[in-house]
Order: structure tokens, then sequence, then C-alpha cells
């Protein structure tokens, strides 16, 4: 085991990380405060505060309540000192947003793709950005980078993306590395399903949980994995890849929309309901929730299909939750169903629960993700130019 040496410049920047997030977490705060909270001397404060303030991570602030201060100093972080940028790029839309480095989303946008290709994307990116800025306010604040879901594994050794069905012109691609170049930003490139266990887990229906699974079901079919508090990628990158769960068993467990209107078609054949081509979710969804017995049929086969998927995940995994998203699987119809059966199948079934971040929850990891590559980034490189509002 090679011993990693503790340099000046590498203790000056653990200082003011550790300052920083001292001063993120009881804003606002004095000097003394942030050295007691931190665990580091009063001198070694000051210096990392110093910096701070040159850096424009932080600012003077007024105190939180009228009580005496004894001339201490009080301090908040700058926000806008840095904003990141997070897409998600999926069959039918992409969605993109801009935050703050509190996390707050300053801009959001989402835009219909009737051609899902990743050559039409990244033509239209540059106006994407352009617009989020100013919808945000904050021309010519540095934004730190960009992180990127795509529906895709991913493989970080080579910076490619494999297993892409529904975006043409992606699999095995280097796209992180084309996005950065045609914004001439840092950009990264994850997992969706990924991003969205990671968002649940730190603020959506798996908050506080160690052990849990994210399965999204839409067009497509995908786990996330968290395991111990931390994401479980596997040695391909491809760890949640449910549609290869299904190998050899035939077509009678797809729970994607496309196989949910097939079971809708042979259901409705010459039978009374409301139910007609193209036997759509929402349509299939909305016609059981107002009685429609075929629709219900549809609903309990959907929950067979998904709650078989649930299965294998529990079994080998025994995660204590399973939170359900994506644009048919994120519909509370389907709980009881699942819920009776993994009662039935399994001696340990996972709770299971709807996702609290519905549509939104990929996003909302790529920028939770950005945020935190970008407070390990941001006051090693400072840019000049934009001055915070007070």
């Amino acid at each position: 085991m090679t011993a990693t040496r503790a340099t000046p410049p590498l203790l000056k920047r653990l200082n003011e990380r550790t300052v920083l997030d001292a001063i993120r977490d009881g804003a606002p705060i004095s000097r003394a405060e942030i050295a007691r909270r931190a665990g580091i001397s009063k001198p070694t404060v000051s210096v990392a505060l110093e910096s701070l303030l040159a850096a424009g991570l932080v600012r003077e602030a007024p105190p939180a309540g009228p009580g005496p201060t004894y001339g201490a100093r009080f301090f908040e972080p700058v926000a806008e000192a840095a904003l990141v940028l997070g897409l998600d790029l999926g069959a039918r839309f992409l969605r993109a947003g801009l935050c703050d480095l509190r996390g707050t989303v300053r801009a959001r946008h989402d835009v219909e793709l009737r051609t899902p290709d990743a050559d039409l994307v990244l033509e239209s990116l540059p106006g994407l950005v352009e617009g989020l800025v100013a919808a945000a306010g904050l021309e010519g604040a540095p934004i730190d980078g960009a992180v990127v879901g795509v529906p895709g594994a991913v493989d970080r050794d080579r910076d490619t993306i494999h297993l892409v069905e529904n975006v043409a012109g992606l699999d095995g691609r280097r796209f992180g590395r084309e996005v950065g170049e045609r914004l001439g930003l840092r950009a990264s490139v994850y997992n969706d399903i990924n991003l969205a266990a990671l968002a649940e887990g730190r603020s959506g229906a798996a908050r506080g949980v160690d052990d849990f699974a994210f399965v999204s079901v839409g067009t497509g079919l995908g786990a996330g994995l968290v395991l111990r508090g931390e994401l479980h990628r596997g040695h391909h990158g491809a760890a949640g890849e449910l549609d290869f769960a299904s190998a050899g068993l035939g077509e009678e467990i797809d729970p994607c929309a496309a196989a949910l209107a097939a079971v809708a078609e042979r259901l409705a054949d010459g039978r009374r309901t409301v139910l007609a081509p193209p036997y759509g979710g929402p349509e299939i969804f909305a016609a059981a929730a107002a009685g429609d017995e075929v629709a219900r049929e549809v609903v309990a086969e959907e929950a067979r299909r998904i709650a078989l998927h649930v299965v294998p995940v529990a079994a080998v995994t025994d995660v204590g939750l399973v939170v359900l998203g994506g644009g048919i699987g994120a519909n509370v119809q389907l709980l009881d169903g699942i819920r009776a059966l993994l009662e039935r199948w399994l001696p340990y079934p996972p709770r299971v629960e709807i996702s609290s971040l519905g549509d939104a929850a990929v996003l909302h990891g790529a920028l939770a993700v950005g945020v935190e590559e970008a407070l390990e980034n941001v006051f090693l490189r400072p840019r000049p130019g934009f001055s915070p509002s007070s």
C-alpha cells in the first residue's frame, strides 16, 4: 500500500472544503462556530476564509437573530458562485436544468423529442443552455460543468455508452466528451436510472434508506441499486439492466409500454371496453380507475410482470425498499397487486413505494452529482468576471 503525503496544497484544499461545508450547513455562521463544527483551529479557519472570500465562494452576512454578536463576523455561501447544468436524455424528452451550489434549481426546460437522435440533441444544446441562463437571470455566472443522464450502460473506463435502444446514434459513443466540446464545459455521463436512484435516496422516497432499488418502467426497463448507501454500478457499468432478466423466458413478462399495449389489445378483443388503439398507458390506467373491467385486468397483468422483475432483485440483494418510477411504473394503481405478489413469493418482501420525484428524478440526480463535483472543483479554479448580488 502506497502512502499519500499530505502536502501543503492538499491540506489547504481540504481545509477550504471543510470550512465551506460548515458554512453551507450553518449559515449565517461565525468564525468561532465554524472552528467548533469543523474541529479545526481558529487561525486555520481564518486562512481558509480569506481564500474562500477571495474566490467569491462566501461572503459576510448579517447574524441570524437580534441577540448580541460581540463583534463577531458572520458568513454565508455564495450560491451563484458557480452553476451546474443537468441533462436527462430520454426517448421522448430532453430535460435540462440549471442549479446553483445550494442545489436550488434556477431554471428548467423540457424539450419534446420528435426524433430522439444524439446528433440533433448535440446541435440544440448551446441554444438550450443560453435560454436557461437567461431564464435564471444569471448571465455571466460561470457554469462549472454538466452531468448527463442517458438510457444506457456507461463504461467509464472507455468513456462510452452501450446497450442503447431508444436514442439513435448514442450507442458506442463518447457522448460526454462531445457534450463538453460543444458547450466548452467539463461534462460527465451517467446511466439515467442510476441518477434517479441517487435522487430518490437523497431527497425522495428512499431518503434515509441504505439498501434499496429504484425500478423504472416506461418505454424501457431498468433499475438502480443502492447498497450500503452507495450506488452499485457493476463490473461493466451495467448493473440494473433488467431487460436482460427475461432472457430465455419469452415475452410474457415484459412490462414496458409496447408490451403493455399488446396486452391491452389482446384482452380487449371482442369485449366491451372503453379501451381503444393505440392503448396508451395513461388511458389504460384512467380507464381502470373509472372501473373498466378490461383495463383492470391489464393493470393486474402489468403488476404481475413488474413483480416478476422485482423478485430476483429482492431475492439476491435483500433490499428493504423498492421505489417504482417511470411513465408506467409510477402509477399508484400497481402497488396493491405488486405488494400482494411479493408477499406471496418472497420470505422477506421489500417495502414497495412510488417515486416521490416523478419525471424529474433523473434531472434531480444529475444536478445533485453536478453540485458535488462543482464543490470539489470550484475553489480550485475560481473564475473572475461575475459579481453575485448581495
